[in-house]
């Protein structure tokens, strides 16, 4: 009876309290580090921005189909002597001191189906003979202007096909972004949950050990036990210390790592609370595969290629090709030594302007151009091809191994409570001699990896569930697509 109130006696002082400081400063749930990281991570940061910018060049994009509202002005001075032909034919020196003052009020609208330009502009100008003080007047009231390359590669149309897949890949793609910050501090926080969970359990095995050998000397010093076990218990605290010890510093590399990304600027002790719950949730390869190719910006990004390619191509087919520009100007214009005069009965005016330019003797640069792009698509459209199979494969190799996660992780659960029992009764037979030192080491042992299989697949399991959000856009939770407010990026 006496032998058994020992026993409890020593499995009681054994039991080791939390390591120092564990509790103390901020606790993150996984939930909170992910919210805290898509606030404040450089990754989330610099989406923000690369979406602002995105924003901005679409809006670029979409004013260059809008009329524009230009008022110019040139005014100059000269004085000097140039040289002047004259009424008669013959050219002299003459000393000139004149000062042009101007104002011209224009109206364009690019045309995307042609890819021209129609200009309404009205204009005067006035000219001021300083040496004569005399002035005069030249007005153009209104003015109709066109200008087209005939030819030529039609930006504006190659753009309004290019530049609205380009906008929603970015909207998609910052969504998808945080959701790889998601991924990302999920990995940090089971980092740090890793190495706190390998801090208690070398700080559980270091007071377990050095209890069992102070209870060894005792036993070895009444020959109860041999020199070659007690030394082996020694050993065993020796290196449950040295655990103790390494595991300190992991803890501290994986909570400044944490506090990093996160944002967190004090030099705050951070503790991770484990939830051992997760979602009973399996997910439909064929739904996953749909969802993805409808929602992810890779799909895009796919597609924008591919129209890009073909943009290069009449790019290249353009510029070796036979060019031609055509301007065409129609309007009113008269003069006056008065500004009233100046509007007073306008005269017709017309101008036509055509250039045309063939290359006749290129050796080939034309043709060579073209060909390189022909050959950049077939890559492009090549590459594409393989993009798809491996976005595919991808997403199917996700959903498999997610669906399977969870009984990985139930499995596990059970195992780590096993293994946690195994060695307590371990322990407790060993204090009661039925059981050698080599039995106690391995259910230590079992014991420590249980555990640590178990975060692990934890880790793995809430990894591969931001991964396939970020893949699909999708919150199979809760059943709904993801949304951020996009809106409140751009206040």
């Amino acid at each position: 009876m006496r032998f058994k109130l020992m026993i409890a006696l020593v499995l009681s002082l054994a039991r080791p309290g939390l390591p120092s400081g564990y509790g103390q400063g901020l606790t993150l749930t996984l939930e909170q580090a992910i919210e805290r990281a898509k606030q404040s991570s450089p990754d989330a940061q610099s989406a923000r921005h690369t979406f602002r910018s995105a924003y901005w060049n679409y809006r670029y994009y979409r004013a260059n189909y809008l009329p524009a509202l230009t008022l110019t002005s040139t005014p100059y001075l000269d004085r000097a002597i140039n040289r002047i032909t004259m009424g008669d034919g013959a050219v002299r020196f003459v000393e000139q001191n004149l000062l042009s003052t101007d104002l011209s009020l224009s109206l364009n609208q690019n045309i995307a189906l042609t890819g021209g330009t129609l200009s309404l502009t009205t204009s005067a100008q006035r000219l001021d003979m300083l040496s004569e003080h005399s002035s005069s007047w030249q007005t153009s009231p209104v003015t109709i202007g066109y200008s087209q390359s005939l030819f030529g590669y039609n930006s504006l149309k190659w753009d309004k096909r290019i530049e609205p897949i380009r906008y929603e890949e970015a909207r998609k793609a910052y969504v998808e972004t945080l959701e790889l910050v998601a991924a990302t501090a999920t990995q940090k926080f089971f980092d740090l949950a890793t190495a706190q969970s390998n801090l208690e359990i070398a700080t559980t095995n270091y007071a377990y050990a050095d209890t069992l050998y102070a209870y060894a000397r005792g036993r070895y010093d009444i020959g109860t036990i041999s020199e070659n076990e007690m030394l082996q218990l020694e050993i065993n605290k020796l290196n449950e210390e040295t655990n103790c010890m390494n595991a300190r510093i992991e803890v501290e590399n994986a909570m400044q790592e944490l506090r990093s990304y996160l944002g967190i600027q004090q030099d705050t002790d951070l503790q991770v609370e484990l939830d051992d719950s997760i979602p009973a949730l399996m997910v439909d390869l064929s739904e996953a595969l749909l969802l993805a190719h409808a929602n992810s910006p890779d799909i895009l990004n796919m597609r924008r290629r591919r129209i890009e390619s073909e943009s290069n191509v009449a790019n290249a087919k353009a510029n070796a090709g036979l060019k031609a520009d055509i301007y065409l100007r129609f309007g009113l214009t008269q003069t006056g030594e008065k500004w009233k005069d100046a509007y007073r009965d306008p005269l017709n005016q017309q101008y036509v302007s055509l250039s045309i330019s063939l290359p006749l003797l290129d050796w080939g640069r034309g043709k060579g151009q073209v060909r390189v792009a022909r050959s950049n698509r077939d890559l492009v459209y090549t590459q594409v091809a393989q993009d798809e199979t491996d976005f595919q494969l991808n997403v199917r190799k996700l959903v498999k191994q997610f669906n399977l996660q969870s009984q990985r992780v139930r499995i596990t659960a059970r195992t780590d409570r096993t293994a946690q029992r195994r060695a307590e009764v371990t322990r407790r037979l060993y204090l009661l001699g039925e059981s050698s030192v080599l039995d106690l080491n391995a259910s230590i042992s079992e014991k420590d990896a249980a555990r640590r299989n178990y975060v692990a697949a934890l880790n793995e399991y809430w990894s591969l569930f931001y991964t396939l959000r970020s893949l699909t856009l999708y919150d199979f939770e809760h059943d709904r697509p993801l949304e951020e407010d996009l809106e409140r990026l751009l206040e």
